[in-house]
């Protein structure tokens, strides 16, 4: 018995050395070497060892040799099913998912102009994100293929987010309730002799519900089959746990086949506390065989003690690390957290 306590001691200990700390970040289609070694540096002095970067692959190509000497890992971070100003889906209509009252995403733009979301049922539009991903695993040295934007349309929003859109969300309102695309009522049609559209509650229904989270799972655990098989690995943000991504977003991620998932625990946003991020980091590490890392919002963690509770409590409930979105405009204060607890992180 104290051989096997000491052993599992010496595992914790080592789980602990990979504590890591992480940022989202843009790169843009323009890249600039001089520009990209002082922000490198920059992510260096505060404990940042892994960027999920959204750019093309030919700057992302152009980023890893400088971040390798940094010992900083890249991911690749891509817009999964949302594609605003994609001169390619905007050509195909009928790519888009279509909500309960028949209106597809290009047609109506749910909350913001640039929520432009493609239906996982439509094989061109599927052809056309597995295309994107593809890209990016021909990427050298690219840490993962990072999924962003891999479910439908907020059915619900946060609590702290409904107001600034006038809304008080206290049903699934068919506007915002996402995909009755023909192709999905069709497959739904075909295994159940019925069309959802033909329902007097289809939100109620919890096949409806769950032949559309089926959708999103096959498509991310398709992208996963190609970049394992390339050697590649795929991460994902996603909504804070399991339960709460299905209902809000449509989105099971337990069922995904992922390396890495990186929930947005941004508790501003559902008028929550900071040991909610806890709760949540907790909940997912349960609901999960593969590691967790806690996303933070910096702008909701202005007091350097929330940030550093944060931190803390993301790590005590078992995430392997925490990213944050993001560190370009931290405060001086939030910056000295990151120094502070530095000693946490171990490069790789």
């Amino acid at each position: 018995m104290l051989v096997i306590s000491c052993n599992q001691k010496e595992k914790a200990s080592k789980n602990d050395s990979k504590f890591t700390f992480s940022s989202w970040t843009n790169a843009g289609n323009n890249f600039k070497e001089e520009a990209w070694v002082k922000r490198l540096n920059y992510y260096d002095s505060l404990g940042i060892s892994e960027l999920l970067i959204g750019g093309s692959p030919e700057v992302l190509e152009q980023i890893i040799p400088l971040a390798n000497k940094k010992n900083i890992k890249i991911h690749g971070w891509m817009w999964t099913l949302n594609r605003p100003g994609d001169t390619i889906t905007q050509k195909h209509p009928e790519w888009y998912a279509v909500n309960r009252n028949g209106q597809n995403s290009l047609e109506y733009k749910a909350y913001v102009n640039y929520y432009q979301w493609l239906s996982p049922f439509h094989p061109e539009a599927r052809k056309h994100i597995i295309n994107n991903a593809k890209k990016l695993m021909k990427v050298k040295g690219l840490a993962s293929v990072h999924l962003d934007y891999v479910r439908y349309p907020d059915v619900i929003l946060g609590a702290d987010l409904q107001p600034k859109y006038n809304l008080v969300q206290e049903t699934e309102m068919p506007e915002y309730d996402y995909d009755y695309h023909p192709l999905a009522r069709k497959g739904f049609k075909d295994i159940f002799e019925k069309d959802p559209m033909d329902f007097k509650h289809p939100e109620l229904s919890t096949e409806w519900r769950q032949f559309r989270l089926n959708a999103v799972t096959r498509l991310v655990n398709e992208i996963i089959d190609i970049a394992h098989s390339k050697g590649k690995k795929v991460t994902a943000a996603v909504f804070p746990f399991p339960e709460m991504s299905r209902q809000m977003v449509r989105q099971a991620w337990n069922d995904w086949n992922l390396d890495t998932a990186y929930p947005m625990l941004y508790q501003n946003f559902y008028r929550e506390n900071i040991n909610w991020i806890g709760f949540a980091t907790k909940q997912g590490v349960s609901d999960v065989d593969f590691p967790i890392i806690s996303g933070l919002y910096a702008p909701a963690l202005r007091d350097p003690k929330d940030l550093e509770k944060a931190i803390n409590i993301a790590k005590e409930n078992g995430a392997k690390g925490i990213s944050i979105f993001t560190a370009d405009n931290l405060t001086k204060k939030q910056k000295a957290v990151f120094v502070k607890l530095k000693k946490l992180t171990s490069k790789k």
